[in-house]
């Protein structure tokens, strides 16, 4: 499976000893659910997107340390792919950033979160389960960073997981577009530096304590296999609606 990353930062070179870049992080993710996967990067901040929906078999939209609702040239063409993708019905996740992306290119809204940064490892509650969720699990946890979140959802959408800090934790649009507020790709070192570079702007108080959930165990494979298994019954419902009568 060729998948379309579409990169909307990436990890500062300072960091970049922990884990690599993002590519790496979600090569290591997602390589022991899709064997035959390939990663082909694209930089969507310098305006690098696929030359059509076709282009990959799939897609999943990273993280950034930029707000969907920003005026921004790469933002605004990244938004109207992303609704192609959807016209298309092409297979989508979207991580952090690209979840929130996923809900205002559709027609939902995005704003900063109201209780302030969601941080470190926390649980989601899953309020849908859905076949594709195998291993079955009623509850996950994952790495979180963010400061906004998904306040509307958009059409033909269906919550599937809500966590306290995080009432639209994880959501899908159709059958074909995921998003995920939490990060299974980054490791727990690399969440502990950038906490730790972020500390007034978290708070104090938030900060350590999102420092101190670092020693629980995150539930980053359960969440990969799930990628995994939306991205290939997404896939079938692509080919399905695409053959001709």
């Amino acid at each position: 499976m060729n998948i379309g990353l579409l990169g909307c930062d990436d990890v500062p070179e300072r960091f970049r000893h922990i884990a690599g870049g993002y590519r790496d992080m979600f090569e290591k993710l997602l390589a022991p659910h899709i064997p035959d996967l390939r990663l082909t990067w694209f930089d969507a901040v310098k305006g690098e997107l696929p030359a059509g929906t076709d282009a990959c078999d799939a897609y999943v939209c990273t993280g950034s340390r930029s707000s969907v609702y920003e005026d921004r040239d790469w933002i605004v063409q990244l938004k109207d792919y992303v609704r192609r993708l959807h016209e298309a019905r092409k297979p989508f996740v979207g991580i952090c950033f690209g979840h929130q992306l996923l809900a205002e290119s559709l027609g939902g809204e995005v704003k900063p979160a109201p209780q302030g940064w969601g941080v470190g490892i926390l649980e989601m509650h899953i309020t849908h389960p859905e076949p594709w969720m195998q291993p079955v699990r009623s509850n996950c946890k994952l790495e979180y960073i963010h400061a906004d979140q998904v306040q509307e959802l958009p059409p033909d959408s269906v919550v599937l997981a809500a966590a306290p800090h995080c009432p639209v934790a994880m959501f899908r649009v159709g059958d074909t577009m995921l998003g995920i507020e939490g990060h299974p790709e980054f490791p727990a070192p690399y969440v502990e530096a950038l906490v730790s570079s972020r500390k007034e702007r978290i708070g104090a108080e938030r900060a350590q304590a999102a420092l101190a959930s670092l020693t629980e165990k995150a539930d980053d494979q359960v969440v990969a296999r799930w990628i995994a298994n939306f991205l290939r019954d997404a896939s079938a419902t692509h080919r399905s609606t695409s053959i001709s009568p």
